[in-house]
């Protein structure tokens, strides 16, 4: 659950909640009748792998799995994984025992490295001091679907009656003109959104539907632009 400090395209602002909008439950996976569930067990013991049954019988060894097992390690194999813990390996697969530097590799359209930089603390900018506010940029909602990918999507919640009603006329006005609006952070209300310490920086739109009484106010947060690919001709000009 996250506070959000919010205003309105009147300069009113409160303080609500947001949270995670809970997803429609997809099927259960089952065999006649019965669910199935999901286990992680051992594939292979070690020095079973193709590297090391190579070094001992050669890098031909297909008579040796027709005549026996070994790449069967019968102690180990077929037992249920309880518990997992990560490590960290370096490229050669061995272990590392201390934390690697972090770097920040910043990729233009076409893949190439265009910045590299020590990763930098970034503050979060929905906060209680500055309201995120409205940008007064409107778009259709086929128009948003269109334009960026959602990553993630923030029901706003009222806290009382008086955020009831800040939140229901804001939910009204965007259902009644079919709109999502573009949130901004800042004094200027240009800034991007950034729910936590080190998150990611988002462009914020804010969708609103009514029911009678009812609303749901949704923040749909993108970081990702859709655009269409250009053709190799237009590219790169026609031979």
């Amino acid at each position: 659950m996250l506070r959000m400090h919010l205003a309105n395209s009147g300069s009113r602002d409160a303080t609500v909640i947001a949270t995670s909008s809970q997803l429609q439950p997809g099927p259960t996976p089952g065999k006649e009748g019965q669910p199935v569930t999901f286990c992680r067990y051992v594939t292979a013991g070690e020095g079973k792998l193709h590297e090391d049954l190579a070094q001992v019988l050669g890098d031909d060894y297909t008579q040796a799995l027709v005549d026996g097992d070994p790449e069967i390690d019968f102690d180990a194999v077929g037992r249920f994984i309880e518990g997992t813990q990560s490590i960290l390996i370096g490229s050669a697969g061995e272990p590392l025992y201390c934390a690697p530097q972090v770097w920040e590799i910043t990729y233009g359209p076409d893949g190439s490295e265009t910045d590299r930089r020590a990763p930098v603390d970034v503050a979060p900018t929905v906060n209680d001091a500055i309201p995120v506010k409205w940008t007064g940029r409107k778009m259709s909602k086929m128009e948003m679907v269109h334009r960026v990918a959602v990553r993630r999507t923030l029901q706003l919640q009222h806290v009382d009656g008086v955020t009831y009603d800040f939140l229901f006329g804001m939910a009204k006005e965007l259902a009644d003109d079919g709109s999502v609006v573009l949130l901004g952070s800042g004094e200027d209300g240009k800034g991007p959104l950034v729910l936590q310490f080190n998150g990611v920086s988002y462009r914020g739109f804010l969708e609103g539907r009514v029911d009678g009484e009812r609303y749901l106010l949704l923040l749909h947060p993108s970081n990702m632009e859709l655009k269409r690919p250009q053709s190799s001709s237009s590219a790169g000009g026609e031979e």
